[in-house]
């Protein structure tokens, strides 16, 4: 069923359960938080490529899609900005703009969530993804000196699968890609195919990093590329 959402239009893209922290500082975005506040706490999460010029106002277009924002906490700053912890909810589909005297944006959008699918094959790949994630994880580890951070991941497949596409760096239109998905099978097999190659590269680079420190060569740390 489609509703009013009050939106801010971000270049991130935001998935169901990601913590997202947020500086509040442009007016209308202040009354934007405002609003939400004495309401139901929520707002909508939209993407936009970053402005090209300072008075560049980008704004998403209907049909584009975004995720709705659960005001976890607010911290006000005595300035009139404040430091905010959202969390993703449902996605949404922005049907079209609203009229109204707010001074921020109002959408009417419809929320969707994922298809049913096969629980045997979602677990299967689930667990792949897992595997692979956490070879990721381990391999940055040795190469960022934090080894021994640990991590968990949620059991349920489509938990894991928005869990991983918000952790990865992955360009803005890869994000919105994983997004945009309505299975959650596919979410899946598409992260299987970007991990697998991720991990096997951090791995290698984290043998280097392991000789180099073992012969008393440390060097500079390597980095790992975003990947589309």
């Amino acid at each position: 069923m489609a509703r009013e959402l009050p939106i801010f239009p971000l270049p991130l893209v935001l998935f169901p359960g990601a913590p997202q922290p947020l500086h509040i500082f442009e007016p209308r975005y202040r009354q934007l938080l405002a609003d939400c506040l004495a309401a139901d706490r929520r707002f909508g999460v939209a993407y936009v490529a970053p402005p090209r010029a300072p008075d560049d106002d980008p704004a998403p277009r209907p049909g584009d899609l975004g995720c709705v924002a659960l005001i976890r906490s607010t911290q006000e700053l005595p300035d009139g900005r404040s430091n905010v912890l959202t969390v993703g909810e449902r996605r949404f589909v922005l049907i079209a703009w609203c009229a109204g005297d707010q001074p921020y944006r109002l959408g009417r959008v419809e929320e969707f969530d994922d298809e049913p699918s096969e629980p045997g094959e979602a677990e299967a790949l689930a667990a792949g993804v897992r595997d692979d994630f956490s070879r990721l994880v381990g391999a940055l580890g040795v190469l960022t000196d934090r080894e021994h951070q640990a991590i968990e991941l949620p059991a349920d497949p489509q938990e894991l699968s928005f869990q991983v596409s918000a952790a990865l760096e992955l360009d803005a239109e890869a994000k919105r890609s994983l997004q945009a998905l309505r299975s959650t099978t596919a979410r899946l097999r598409h992260l299987g195919g970007l991990l697998e190659p991720l991990a096997a590269d951090a791995e290698r680079r984290a043998t280097v990093r392991r000789r180099a420190k073992g012969n008393g060569r440390g060097g500079r740390h390597p980095t790992i590329e975003h990947t589309a």
